[in-house]
């Protein structure tokens, strides 16, 4: 455990960061999914809309650097790719 104020305070902010991070990686993977259900339903429209919301999620959280930008880019190029193979 820190003994030092700012060393505590540092874990305060740690602590609530994680929190804050976890819960948008766990939206992220909600979002995917939800893409990847459409698909598989073969609900054309249903996966566009779900794709639209899913690749804002994954820029949002690869600007935070939550997840890395090549990450994120290949998340989207995956799902795209699913999404045209539909057709």
């Amino acid at each position: 455990m820190a003994n030092i104020a700012s060393a505590k305070k540092a874990a305060r902010q740690a602590v609530k960061r994680r929190a804050r991070n976890m819960a948008q990686r766990s939206a992220l993977r909600t979002a995917i999914k939800d893409v990847r259900k459409a698909i598989a339903a073969g609900d054309k429209a249903a996966a566009k809309a779900a794709f639209q919301q899913s690749v804002s999620k994954i820029d949002s959280i690869a600007d935070k650097d939550i997840m890395h930008k090549n990450t994120a880019a290949r998340h989207k190029s995956r799902l795209a790719v699913a999404l045209k193979a539909m057709a």
